[in-house]
């Protein structure tokens, strides 16, 4: 029995007008010498300058001035190189400097899409009928650098979208904080990435210690090209970094001794290796606070660590209820840096403060993690594909340490032999958790499935469809990759099942399916445990 499925004429699609003010980074010899050419232009000229500026960027960006300021303070190193006090400069001095190391960066140019969706925090002033939604995005600009986009609107009884206006005074995180780390915790992933290539860019690695106060001051068009880093054969201890720290210690702390230790004349290859690592796995802890003036649709979640350098891949939005009520949004995402992947987790309240930290434990791998919306007895549980082919099951007792997993379902139908996998969080119905997956099968074509667990033991599947759900059609097929359709997260409204998905990582749409006809069709499907 085929499932009904209604497609929505809605489309998300990318837009280039959207742009964010990113720190254009250059050598010091350079950056030495504009400052001086603009240190030698005379008061009035300066003004003139700052004026044109102004005029055609003031309506672009909020507070365009604040971001160059924000940028010359920045610049203070090379202050200091070339002997001119920073205090002596007139306002309009310092904000004509920080523009010359700014530069516009179109997000969403190249593509919009992987959406998930979830309700609204805020569910006032709508009709009991309707909802609130945020819709997320993985959005994708020059580079193929790709961060973090919303959406927010309403979904009607008949579940028809209403968008809300979408702003174009876009905005990095006001401010980002680094993190305290537990040594235990700092240990053991560091252990976990002893049998792994490591990925580390020497340009990235030089500038970490710059980041340690500061944001991300690494532009996406000049990311140095990452070579690969093995692990040394003999494996050198951490110790002799960590035996300086506490059993918690700051971003800040160990980057201090990090630096020392670079600096030893008698360190050796082994040692910077394991230096390395350590700065690279620093860097991937943070958090981000967005201004509270700022529409969901202007906040932009971009690359901020060494760990996701060329793109934040595929985020899975997931509403969370604690045993004792409370609720947490989570998304599990992959961090990318150009060679190696690092499973990644972002949590908020509100939609406005971030946290985010990396994913521990020897599962923690490969793509595609998507957490389950509660806990099932007792314990976190995670959709995962470790092994890029087959979908397994792990439970945990932390949300970010995740050490053993079960395979729950194989390639099984012609559609889907070259891998199965999840299409975001599992969705708890009365019958049992639905699971929306994406497979690929010959000529790469991706495609949408279904599956039915049991709530208490999900374990077990009770059926699962055995041709797709969803395949490209004609008007989606065509795009950047062609013959895809692709989902990180569906939800239920009403008597539907609200699916959004992209179309050939160009745009995105959205699909409604009758719940209860969808759940009866798996119900009889006779599909048995997968073993």
């Amino acid at each position: 029995m085929q499932v009904t499925v209604n497609r929505k004429k809605f489309i998300f699609s990318p837009d280039s007008s959207r742009v964010i003010a990113r720190f254009l980074y250059m050598s010091d010899e350079r950056s030495a010498d504009i400052i001086r050419n603009v240190l030698a232009m005379p008061p009035n000229e300066v003004n003139i300058a700052m004026s044109q500026l102004l005029r055609g960027y003031s309506r672009r960006h909020r507070n365009i001035s604040r971001i160059f300021e924000k940028y010359f303070d920045r610049l203070a190193p090379i202050f200091d190189k070339i002997e001119v006090n920073q205090e002596d400069l007139s306002a309009s001095q310092k904000a004509l400097i920080g523009s010359y190391f700014t530069m516009e960066y179109s997000i969403e140019s190249a593509a919009f899409f992987n959406p998930s969706i979830v309700a609204d925090p805020d569910q006032s002033e709508i009709r009991s009928d309707e909802t609130r939604v945020i819709f997320s995005f993985r959005a994708t600009g020059e580079g193929h650098i790709s961060s973090i986009v919303f959406r927010s609107g309403i979904l009607d009884k008949n579940n028809n979208l209403s968008i809300d206006p979408v702003g174009k005074m876009l905005a990095e995180a006001d401010v980002i904080k680094r993190h305290v780390y537990d040594k235990k915790s700092f240990q053991l992933k560091l252990e976990e990435m002893k049998d792994t290539i490591n990925v580390i860019s020497p340009v990235i690695i030089d500038k970490l210690d710059e980041m340690q106060d500061k944001e991300n001051s690494i532009s996406p068009a000049v990311v140095d090209k990452p070579v690969e880093v093995q692990a040394p054969e003999t494996a050198v201890s951490p110790d002799f970094i960590l035996d300086k720290l506490g059993d918690n210690f700051t971003y800040g702390e160990l980057m201090k001794n990090l630096e020392i230790a670079r600096k030893d004349p008698d360190i050796d290859e082994s040692h910077l290796k394991v230096i390395n690592q350590m700065m690279w796995l620093a860097s991937s802890h943070y958090e981000i606070h967005f201004s509270i003036d700022s529409a969901i649709s202007e906040r932009v979640i971009f690359p901020i660590s060494a760990t996701e350098q060329r793109g934040i891949e595929d985020a899975r939005f997931v509403k969370f209820t604690d045993d004792n009520g409370e609720v947490t949004y989570y998304a599990t995402y992959t961090a990318y840096d150009g060679m190696a992947t690092l499973p990644k987790l972002i949590s908020t309240k509100d939609f406005y403060d971030f946290k985010i930290l990396p994913i521990n434990g020897e599962i923690a791998q490969n793509k595609g993690m998507a957490l389950f919306p509660r806990k099932i007895n007792g314990k976190f549980a995670m959709l995962c594909r470790i092994d890029g082919v087959n979908n397994y099951i792990a439970y945990s007792d932390s949300i970010n340490i995740w050490r053993k997993a079960k395979i729950i379902q194989r390639p099984k139908y012609p559609w889907e032999l070259v891998q199965i996998g999840n299409s975001g969080s599992p969705i708890e119905t009365k019958e049992g958790w639905l699971v929306i997956t994406h497979a690929v099968g010959s000529m790469r074509e991706y495609t949408l499935g279904a599956s039915l667990y049991e709530l208490e033991n999900p374990e077990k599947e009770i059926g699962r469809l055995s041709s797709p759900l969803m395949v490209p059609n004609e008007s989606e097929r065509e795009g950047y990759v062609p013959n895809v359709i692709y989902s990180c997260g569906s939800m239920i409204h009403g008597d539907d099942l609200v699916i959004p998905y992209a179309m050939s990582d160009h745009a995105s749409t959205y699909a409604t399916v009758n719940l209860k006809e969808l759940l009866d069709v798996l119900k009889n499907s006779g599909s048995k445990e997968t073993k």
